[in-house]
């Protein structure tokens, strides 16, 4: 539980702060999303309950797309909600809009398992 309470203030606000993260870290998750989002707001607790129970080691990070537009932009997330998976500091992966559950749980799954295992 603590690490999920961790994660609910991992909110990020600047690019810096992002490429940091990125390059520091053996795997990220980053979500931008906007709080006018329904689709955005409904899909966060369930991220952050994936990244808990299954990925304790990855970092996840917040970006409000409509507090911090210049971020999303440089990243190329166009539409939110949109997650971006990072390892060794390549993208690896984006999902946007519909997301699966089940399905973002395989796709970071693999290359987890080869980082940290």
């Amino acid at each position: 539980m603590l690490n999920s309470c961790k994660m609910l203030n991992n909110e990020l606000n600047t690019i810096e702060k992002v490429e940091k993260l990125i390059n520091e870290k053996p795997a990220v998750l980053v979500y931008f999303y906007n709080d006018n989002c329904a689709p955005c707001l409904s899909l966060r607790p369930k991220v952050i309950e994936l990244v808990t129970d299954e990925f304790p080691k990855m970092e996840l990070a917040f970006v409000n797309s409509g507090i911090n537009p210049e971020i999303p932009a440089r990243y190329q997330a166009f539409t939110n909600p949109t997650l971006i998976l990072f390892f060794e500091g390549r993208e690896y992966r984006r999902e946007s809009k519909y997301i699966s559950i089940p399905q973002l749980s395989e796709t970071i799954g693999r290359p987890y398992g080869m980082v940290f295992e």
